[in-house]
């Protein structure tokens, strides 16, 4: 039986697989990374020094260099779509058991081609990018009596499995870290040390997930505060990038964000959003520093 994990670059996901292999053994298993082009150049680094680990390869120097010269994604994502290909390539060859895949779209891309902008309730790009393309991945290649799939949610997260197991009917789907011992996401952190491996950087940074580079429309008013405090550049690609939308879509009531005022649910951008937070003007009226959403891009 054919073990398939949901390797998503997350600590979670390596916890995951950490358990299966104390168990299992990783000779049946496999790792499938579906990429959005768009995540955090550590969080690259972390999938391969993870895998490389779980596999008892030594610490691939060369690749985790190469992680590091990424091209920026406000900077270059056509030559950043080229370089990821290279380097998925190389991190296949060196680790057989990690497959990297990508639909080889960007989630403003989805946006475009579905027209409308993603948000908290309908995030076309985690559809497109992670979960159709998982699934036909998986069924390509296995019939569901001859594989097991693997998530890396835990224990404080088990109203997703309804959700998971019904996408992935008929297949069997585990879930390891929501069985004892139970691990907050602060204690698979601390954990990395015993391997060696450094915490991707984006939770340090104060993000919940390591997802999407910081950026994700499943995120609320707080997570994005965060990217532009901690990514300015990044966040104004963003920015611009929804205006785009908007500008294509000829409406502009349509944002990733929304503001609820006495019951009624208003539009913000990623524009408006900022120049309230430039100005002060957020802090003291409207924006909710508390509010950053909620991550499920395999459900």
């Amino acid at each position: 039986m054919i073990r398939i994990h949901s390797y998503s670059g997350g600590v979670g996901s390596m916890m995951t697989a950490v358990r299966d292999a104390e168990n299992n053994g990783t000779e049946d298993m496999l790792l499938l990374f579906t990429d959005t082009l768009i995540e955090d150049k550590d969080l690259y680094r972390f999938m391969i020094e993870s895998a490389a680990c779980l596999f008892d390869l030594p610490k691939p120097v060369y690749l985790l260099k190469l992680c590091g010269a990424i091209p920026d994604v406000e900077k270059d994502m056509d030559a950043r779509r080229d370089y990821l290909t290279a380097l998925a390539a190389d991190a296949m060859d060196y680790i057989p058991q990690l497959h990297w895949i990508s639909d080889s779209r960007d989630p403003w891309e989805v946006f475009r081609d579905r027209k409308w902008i993603g948000n908290s309730r309908v995030a076309q790009c985690s559809e497109e990018l992670k979960q159709k393309l998982s699934r036909r991945w998986v069924k390509e290649r296995y019939k569901p009596d001859e594989a097991i799939l693997y998530f890396g949610i835990d224990w404080t997260e088990m109203h997703r499995i309804g959700g998971i197991e019904k996408g992935w009917s008929p297949y069997d789907c585990w879930f390891p870290m929501t069985e004892q011992p139970y691990l907050y996401k602060s204690d698979m952190l601390h954990g990395l040390k015993q391997y060696g491996i450094p915490a991707p950087r984006l939770y340090n940074m104060g993000f919940a997930h390591n997802n999407c580079g910081g950026f994700c429309v499943r995120g609320g008013q707080g997570h994005f505060i965060n990217l532009l405090q901690e990514n300015r550049e990044l966040y104004l690609y963003h920015e611009a990038k929804e205006l785009e939308m908007q500008q294509y879509l000829e409406r502009t009531d349509i944002t990733i964000l929304t503001r609820t005022i006495n019951k009624i649910d208003y539009p913000v951008s990623l524009r408006e959003l900022r120049e309230e937070w430039d100005t002060g003007l957020g802090l003291q009226t409207k924006i909710d520093l508390s509010d950053i959403g909620g991550c499920g891009c395999y459900i």
